[in-house]
């Protein structure tokens, strides 16, 4: 091929990655969008609803459990799009095998939802993996990618609002068919090599000891103690802000709770103007003050004339996850240097998905067992202070971040 060709086929390449990857995020977060939000209206209906908790721990055990082996293996072994390829159709098996388990009233029911979180939770790490190594400018590319993510959680939330399925276990087949189609879309992506593929293996490496090393950083490790912290009442809007929005009377339980998504897609376009004038800290900050400010809306909104409060918490969700999570990733990426990025990217998976929402979503059940008990106007004043328990935990653990956090942009890194 003469060089002419070959810088044509490069500018070829660069030109259509930000479709590609798009495209990819499309994908990764319908698959999850398409049951998740409603899972817990599903059990309800099927009288599960004592092991809505224990349904949303899966993921949290999933993320402590399997991303820093697939960290390891992405960064050793093997390319991280064929490893997305491959638990992506896995999955896919899984999430076909749940309706009939639904049906049956299979006591195995958790064990299956636990086994597919094992597969879904590190192709997150993987997906982001994947985008970071292709772009050329994260800060810039990172959040036009994510977003197309968010434009699939809201088009599988308003296909299964819209067709009547919040609580089907069609939910699960709908995801299972997406998720076929992403681990054959997987092996066509940008090839992201294993950066120390061939170096031999050390327990160093098992363990993950170079990713646990950036905790060394005083700012790494106050943002991982927060970000940590944070999850914990975030697993309560997980599991159970579509269940109360069901107790609060809406009848499109995925559509409204779609808003969130539509929010979360406005803000990620707009990160970029944001990044350049308030920076990661402050990002950071209004996001977690976001999380607060939500919850109190959802105490707060009740009563028929403070309902509109519900959709402001909802709506909310796109500050809460963008300027914290998405801001979060593209920190980790900055801090990681490019030999650990794909530990790097899996230790904040497993603190926060992890670590964080495990003790959340086992924290919110129990409280959600033992204190919403009624239903009508009762039920709604129990539910009132459900929510301000995490309204008030996001708002001390921002004041903790705020006063600790000492991050100067620019610093260098290892690379």
């Amino acid at each position: 091929m003469s060089s002419q060709s070959a810088v044509g086929a490069q500018v070829a390449t660069h030109k259509w990655v930000i479709p590609r990857l798009s495209l990819m995020m499309f994908l990764e977060f319908f698959v999850w969008g398409a049951w998740y939000v409603t899972l817990g209206v599903v059990m309800g209906k099927y009288g599960l609803s004592a092991l809505i908790g224990d349904a949303y721990s899966t993921g949290p055990i999933a993320s402590i459990l399997s991303p820093f082996v697939l960290g390891m293996l992405v960064d050793r072994f093997f390319a991280s799009q064929k490893v997305l390829g491959v638990l992506h159709l896995i999955g896919a098996a899984l999430l076909w095998w749940l309706p009939g388990m639904f049906e049956s009233g299979q006591s195995g029911l958790l064990w299956i939802v636990f086994a597919y979180m094992l597969c879904y939770m590190p192709t997150i790490a993987l997906s982001n993996n994947v985008a970071f190594h292709s772009l050329a400018n994260s800060e810039k590319g990172f959040p036009i990618v994510r977003a197309f993510g968010t434009i699939g959680w809201i088009v599988a939330g308003l296909i299964v609002g819209t067709s009547g399925l919040s609580d089907s276990t069609g939910i699960f087949t709908l995801a299972a068919v997406a998720s076929v189609v992403l681990g054959i879309y997987s092996f066509t992506l940008p090839n992201t090599p294993a950066p120390d593929r061939g170096k031999p293996l050390s327990m160093r490496d098992l363990v993950c000891a170079d990713a646990f090393a950036l905790l060394k950083q005083r700012h790494f490790m106050v943002f991982i103690i927060c970000a940590t912290l944070i999850s914990i009442p975030l697993a309560a809007y997980y599991a159970y802000a579509a269940p109360f929005i069901s107790a609060v009377g809406f009848e499109n339980v995925s559509g409204v709770m779609a808003l969130g998504q539509m929010s979360e897609l406005l803000f990620m376009l707009l990160i970029p103007f944001f990044f350049r004038r308030l920076g990661i800290k402050m990002m950071l900050l209004i996001g977690m003050l976001a999380w607060f400010a939500r919850y109190a809306m959802f105490a707060l909104g009740i009563t028929e004339e403070t309902r509109w409060m519900i959709y402001i918490g909802i709506i909310l969700h796109g500050v809460c996850y963008d300027f914290f999570f998405v801001i979060g990733f593209i920190y980790t990426d900055k801090v990681a240097g490019n030999k650990v990025k794909g530990q790097a990217q899996s230790l904040l998976v497993l603190f926060t998905y992890g670590l964080g929402m495990l003790i959340g979503s086992q924290i919110s059940g129990a409280v959600f067992n033992r204190s919403v008990t009624a239903q009508g106007a009762e039920g709604l004043l129990q539910w009132q202070q459900f929510w301000w328990m995490p309204a008030i935990a996001a708002v001390v653990i921002a004041a903790i971040f705020f006063f600790s956090f000492n991050y100067k942009e620019g610093e260098q890194h290892g690379k």
